[in-house]
């Protein structure tokens, strides 16, 4: 299960850059679920995943994810 202390803006940024799960899975090489679990809070992501979304989205990890106080 995901933590509560992480904070995502993934869907919030992957829809501002007009890309479908599928479409940023494909540029991440990840599977299409792996984005919805990410994005849904059920999966935390390895530091590994977390930059290659941030590069498949042209921003910072610290954009995608922050810590809940």
């Amino acid at each position: 299960m995901g933590d509560p202390r992480l904070g995502s803006r993934l869907k919030e940024i992957r829809t501002e850059a007009g890309l479908t799960q599928a479409e940023l899975a494909d540029r991440a090489g990840v599977s299409r679920k792996t984005i919805n679990t990410v994005e849904n809070g059920v999966f935390v992501p390895s530091t590994l995943l977390a930059l290659s979304l941030a590069r498949a989205l042209g921003t910072t990890v610290e954009g995608l994810f922050y810590l809940v106080e």
